[in-house]
C-alpha cells in the first residue's frame, strides 16, 4: 500500500472543482530524533496530540460523505466551522512567524501578497529574518527547468536550517506554493522529505488548514485546480510598505494552450474576477497613496467578467485582424476595454499598466482607449515568440508573422509614440537556422524598446512534449539566444535614442542602486530613468524648492540612453495632469 493516504474533504471545505486532498506521512519519516531516544514529558505530550489528531481524522468525512455533498452550494472555508479533524484553535497561527520567498513572474508576486493576507488573518506574523522563521514558504515558478532547479537548490540550503533547529523551539515547517507544487505534486514530497506542505495556485485559502495538519507531524497538500477561484474577496497585503506601485490580479489561468506552455496545466482554465471587486481594490490602493497599478493575468486582455447575468449577451469576443484562437469563440460578459475604462477613471493621477497580453486580443476599442486616456501608459507588451510563421504554427500561437507585423503597424498608427516589448523563444522544436534568422529579422524590423528572451525548455504535459521532438541541441539554442540578445540590444539602443532631447514624465521609485546621489524611476514606456537627486521647482509652487520623493512625478530631460536605461536631468516636480503640457 502506498504510504500516502488520500483524504477527501467535505463540500464545505472544497467544491468538486477544487477538492482539497491531503498527503499524510508519519512524523517518524522525517524526524531527526533517533528511535531509541528516551521520550521526555514534552515528547509524550506531542505523541498524545498526534493520537488525538489521528482519532479525529478517522472519524472525519468518508469518500461516500464527499459524494453525497458534491452537489451542495459552493462556500469558502470558514474559521468558525473547521473540518471535523481540526479545532478552531488549531487553525490559528498563534503568532508563529512566516518567511516568504517569491520566484518567477509578477503573478507570483501577487500570489505572495494573497497568501500573506490569508495567513495574517489567521494570526501569523511576517518576518524578513530567515533565522527566526517558524514557517518558510517558497512561491515557485515552473515555466522553465532552470526555475525549478533554483527551488531544488534552495531546498537543499533550507534542509540544513531545519536540521539544526533547536528542540526548544517549535518545529520549522517548509512549504512549496504555486506552479511547481501544482506541476510536480507528490514528487516533491517523495524527493524532499523535509517539505511539509504543498499548495497550488488555487489553494492559498487552505494554507491555515495545511499548516495545522503539518503541526501534527504529517505532510499535507492541496494542489487541485479550480474552475472559479479568483481570490476576488481577498485584499492582497502589500509586501513592500514603501512601494509606489502594485499588482492587481484581474484573471487567472489560460485557455490558449500554446504547445510549449505549461501555464494551463499549473494555473488552470481562464476565469475572471468581477469588475466591482477589481475597482474596489484599485480604489483602496489609491487611498493608500500608490501611483501605479499593473493589471495582471496570464492572458490579461482576454478578460471577460460573466458574473452579472445582464451582460451575458450573445456578442462574441473581438480579435485582432488576422488572428485566431485554439478554442471556441467566447460570448457575453464585460470585456477588457470596459474594465480598462473603469479602472482609469478611479484616480486620474494613478498610472495604469497591464500584462501579460496575447496579440490576438487587441481590438480597436482597446487601442483607442489607450490613446485617449493620459493615465493609461502608452506601452504594450506584444509577445511574438518567433519570427517564423512555420514555428508559430507549431507553437499554436494563432497568427502568422505577417499578421503580427500588420498588428504592430496598426498599434503604432493608433498610439503614436507607443513603447513596445516582446517575448522570444530560441530553439523551439524543429526550429531551423532559417527560422532563427527570420526571428532576427523581426527584431530588426520592429525595434522593441524592451525584450524578454529565453532558450526553449521542454515541459512535461505540454502538447510539444507529447507531439513534438526537442531536437535543437542545447549549444545551438544558447548560441541562437545570444545572437537574439545581441540584436535586441542593438535595436533597442537605436529605438531609445529617439528619446534623447525629449522631456519625459517619470514616476520616482527611490534611489538608484548604483549611486546614492541619483534617483531612479520609470517613464511611460516602463523604461528605467536615472537622474541626479537635486532640488527642483514644484509646478504648483514655483517659489519653493523641493527634492523628489518616491511616488512623485517629475519631468526629466533625457540626455543619454542604452538598451535598457535612460539618463537625464530633472526639471521640476509635477502631476500627471499638468505634465501633458510639457511631454
Amino acid at each position: 500500500m502506498h504510504p500516502l493516504q488520500c483524504v477527501l474533504q467535505t463540500q464545505r471545505w472544497g467544491p468538486l472543482a477544487s477538492v482539497s486532498w491531503l498527503l499524510l506521512r508519519t512524523c517518524r519519516a522525517h524526524s531527526n530524533v533517533p528511535s531509541t531516544a528516551c521520550p521526555s514529558l514534552e515528547r509524550q505530550q506531542e505523541d498524545g496530540v498526534r493520537k488525538d489528531f489521528s482519532s479525529r481524522l478517522a472519524s472525519g468525512p468518508t469518500f461516500q460523505h464527499f459524494l453525497r455533498s458534491a452537489s451542495a452550494p459552493q462556500e469558502k472555508p470558514d474559521m468558525e466551522d473547521p473540518p471535523p479533524y481540526l479545532t478552531v484553535d488549531e487553525l490559528l497561527g498563534r503568532q508563529r512567524k512566516v518567511y516568504l520567498e517569491t520566484y518567477g513572474c509578477q503573478m507570483n508576486v501577487n500570489d505572495t501578497e494573497i497568501a500573506w493576507s490569508i495567513l495574517q488573518k489567521s494570526g501569523y506574523l511576517r518576518t524578513r529574518n530567515l533565522q527566526e522563521a517558524d514557517v518558510i514558504l517558497l512561491v515557485t515558478c515552473s515555466i522553465r527547468e532552470k526555475a525549478e532547479q533554483t527551488i531544488w537548490n534552495r531546498l537543499h540550503q533550507l534542509k540544513a536550517l531545519k536540521t539544526k533547529r533547536l528542540r526548544s523551539r517549535v518545529p520549522l515547517r517548509i512549504g512549496i506554493l504555486g506552479c511547481m507544487a501544482e506541476r510536480l505534486k507528490e514528487e516533491i514530497l517523495n524527493r524532499e522529505k523535509m517539505v511539509d506542505i504543498l499548495a497550488g495556485p488555487d489553494a492559498y485559502r487552505d494554507l491555515p488548514r495545511l499548516l495545522a495538519v503539518a503541526e501534527s507531524g504529517q505532510q499535507a497538500a492541496n494542489v487541485l485546480l479550480s474552475l472559479d477561484e479568483t481570490y476576488a474577496d481577498v485584499m492582497p497585503v502589500q509586501t513592500s510598505p514603501s512601494a509606489t506601485s502594485a499588482f492587481v490580479s484581474i484573471m487567472r489561468g489560460c485557455d490558449n494552450m500554446c504547445s510549449y506552455c505549461i501555464v494551463p496545466f499549473t494555473r488552470g482554465r481562464e476565469r475572471s474576477r468581477p469588475v466591482a471587486s477589481i475597482l474596489e481594490e484599485v480604489r483602496k490602493l489609491s487611498e493608500q497613496g500608490l501611483k501605479e497599478v499593473t493589471l495582471l493575468g496570464q492572458n490579461v486582455n482576454s478578460f471577460r467578467d460573466s458574473s452579472e447575468v445582464q451582460f451575458n449577451n450573445a456578442v462574441s469576443t473581438n480579435l485582432s485582424r488576422g488572428f485566431s484562437t485554439n478554442y471556441k469563440p467566447k460570448q457575453g460578459g464585460l470585456r477588457f476595454a470596459h474594465l480598462l475604462d473603469q479602472v482609469s477613471r478611479v484616480d486620474p493621477e494613478m498610472r495604469i499598466r497591464f500584462t501579460s497580453p496575447h496579440p490576438k486580443d487587441f481590438p480597436d476599442e482597446v487601442l483607442q482607449l489607450i490613446h485617449e486616456r493620459d493615465n493609461i501608459c502608452k506601452q504594450i507588451h506584444l509577445p511574438a515568440q518567433s519570427g517564423s510563421s512555420r514555428v508559430l504554427e507549431a507553437m499554436r500561437r494563432g497568427y502568422s508573422r505577417e499578421a503580427y507585423v500588420e498588428l504592430i503597424h496598426h498599434i503604432r498608427e493608433s498610439i503614436p509614440g507607443v513603447s513596445l516589448s516582446s517575448d522570444f523563444i530560441a530553439g523551439f522544436c524543429g526550429e531551423t537556422e532559417d527560422d532563427h534568422l527570420q526571428t532576427v529579422s523581426l527584431l530588426r524590423e520592429v525595434q522593441y524598446n524592451m525584450g524578454f528572451l529565453f532558450a526553449y525548455s521542454m515541459r512535461q504535459k505540454t502538447r510539444a512534449y507529447h507531439r513534438l521532438k526537442d531536437d535543437v541541441p542545447e549549444e545551438v539554442k544558447l548560441r541562437r539566444l545570444e545572437e537574439l540578445i545581441t540584436v535586441f540590444r542593438e535595436e533597442a539602443t537605436k529605438a531609445n535614442m529617439a528619446s534623447v532631447g525629449c522631456t519625459q514624465l517619470v514616476l520616482v521609485e527611490g534611489h538608484s542602486k548604483r549611486s546614492a546621489t541619483d534617483l531612479c524611476g520609470r517613464n511611460d514606456g516602463n523604461l528605467k530613468v536615472i537622474f541626479p537627486d537635486v532640488e527642483m521647482e514644484d509646478v504648483n509652487n514655483s517659489e519653493v524648492k523641493v527634492r523628489a520623493q518616491p511616488g512623485d512625478y517629475v519631468l526629466v530631460k533625457i540626455t543619454s540612453t542604452s538598451s535598457q536605461t535612460l539618463k537625464g536631468h530633472v526639471l521640476c516636480r509635477t502631476t500627471l495632469k499638468d505634465s501633458s503640457a510639457y511631454c
